[in-house]
């Protein structure tokens, strides 16, 4: 069994693929050209989505991709929709990271830390209007292993919680109520803070626009961590602009890096990182464990903690 690592990893993480599976034979390409050299042998095929080459699947000895990200942006390709590939991401390693990020966003726009860094550049003192997390309501759009972690912040601060979530359920463990699709104008009327964190999906494109933006309180908060797709960007820039809502903290955005010329960029009411809210120093460690997990499954024709179901799109 060949795999080839498309991917920046430290020799530690190589290490313990390749000690906890002895008879499988690991390559780690340096470079673009090496990688497509390689991928014609592998039967299974780690990297970033970043790093992907759509020709990895010509090669008819390659049966497994898995993907270091949560998102599956360009691998839903003939092979993989057809079932010739499997494709397993990274899903449920973000959710630390993101949700810490996620309240670095709220406790910013709450306690106006996000105007007193501008005050500070000019050296002007002037409180500025200040409120609380307590009491708040938190919508949670997609309430994934990343939404419920964002859920368990939200309970630890006392705030109620509201979730969108495709098929509901019973509420999990801090969260007050989950609805569907349909109760997502609900979930936009009475959220303070609205976090999206859902995947990408031909129904999520676009699913936050001008309408959604309108019936949203005025003193809200929208924090995307999802995907820019999922929110009408222009829209949004309008939105901030106009004071529709009070504000926005972005992670993701429709183009990467974001243009220079982005309106977005000139708004004091919008927080802006660049796609880094799942960064941490414990990434790779966690993202090895769970590959090894899958292998695992694989080998012994278990099911995969994370295959990707193409037809969902996640």
């Amino acid at each position: 069994m060949k795999i080839l690592i498309n991917a920046r990893m430290d020799q530690e993480h190589v290490v313990k693929i390749q000690s906890g599976f002895p008879a499988a034979e690991v390559a780690q390409a340096e470079n673009p050209q090496e990688a497509g050299e390689l991928a014609k042998e592998a039967e299974i095929i780690i990297t970033w989505w970043s790093n992907f080459q759509p020709v990895f699947l010509d090669s008819p000895k390659l049966r497994w991709v898995h993907t270091l990200s949560a998102g599956i942006d360009g691998f839903l390709l003939p092979p993989v929709i057809e079932g010739r590939v499997l494709l397993t991401n990274s899903r449920g390693i973000h959710g630390i990271p993101i949700s810490e990020h996620v309240f670095a966003m709220m406790l910013a726009f709450s306690r106006g830390l996000n105007q007193y860094g501008r005050q500070q550049a000019q050296s002007k003192w002037q409180r500025v209007k200040l409120t609380e997390l307590r009491a708040k309501t938190l919508g949670i759009v997609g309430l994934g292993s990343i939404g419920r972690e964002i859920a368990c912040l939200g309970t630890a601060f006392g705030m109620r919680v509201l979730a969108v979530k495709r098929n509901p359920g019973p509420p999990p463990e801090g969260v007050n109520r989950v609805v569907g699709l349909e109760g997502l104008e609900m979930v936009l009327r009475e959220s303070d803070y609205l976090v999206l964190a859902l995947p990408l999906t031909a129904e999520t494109k676009c699913l936050i626009g001008a309408r959604q933006l309108e019936l949203m309180k005025t003193t809200a908060i929208l924090i995307n961590i999802a995907r820019g797709e999922v929110v009408h960007q222009g829209q949004l820039a309008a939105a901030l602009k106009q004071g529709l809502i009070a504000g926005a903290g972005l992670d993701v955005f429709e183009t990467e890096p974001l243009p220079s010329d982005s309106p977005l960029w000139q708004l004091d009411n919008c927080i802006i990182t660049p796609h880094c809210a799942a960064h941490s120093p414990q990434y790779m460690t966690r993202a090895t464990d769970l590959f090894c997990r899958n292998l695992d499954a694989f080998l012994q024709g278990e099911p995969m903690p994370t295959l990707v179901d193409p037809k969902r799109g996640y």
